[in-house]
């Protein structure tokens, strides 16, 4: 019989576990290699839908362009239209804004001068001062004021 030594025992076990680690490093390897696959994958998929997302996005911001160059034209139109307005306004009222007051404020003249005094306005109370309790008409005012001098 063979008697095994002590350094053959232990050059046995060190095999075994040498073994068992690369056995785990090769678990781990194929499970390294297959995620990486799946993220390969994973990212030709992702821009294989990208580049229509993008290609989409990019018509939009062009059809947006085109929508905000209108609307600026319109704004451009609608501030020149704004002006002429403001312009006219301007015209009609220095035309006609003098001319027609002066009118009315004949009108009003004449129907004052040609009507009279109406009965319905009521005749003016004369004005009264209150002095320490007491009322006293414009003409005691100034009878009060003869008497002062």
């Amino acid at each position: 019989m063979h008697t095994v030594s002590g350094g053959e025992v232990a050059g046995i076990l060190v095999a075994v576990f040498w073994a068992i680690l690369v056995s785990f490093l090769a678990v781990a390897l194929a499970r390294l290699a297959q995620t990486l696959r799946a993220t390969t994958k994973l990212v030709a998929d992702v821009t294989d839908q990208a580049v229509p997302l993008l290609a989409d996005a990019s018509a939009a911001v062009r059809s947006a362009q085109t929508q905000i160059d209108r609307v600026d034209a319109i704004a451009s139109d609608v501030q020149e239209v704004t002006s002429n307005a403001s312009a006219l306004s301007t015209t009609v009222a220095s035309t006609f804004g003098g001319p027609l007051v002066k009118v009315a404020a004949f009108g009003y003249g004449v129907r004052r001068a040609l009507g009279g005094r109406k009965d319905d306005v009521p005749v003016k109370a004369p004005r009264r001062t209150v002095i320490v309790g007491r009322t006293v008409s414009r003409r005691d005012k100034r009878d009060l004021r003869k008497k002062k001098d």
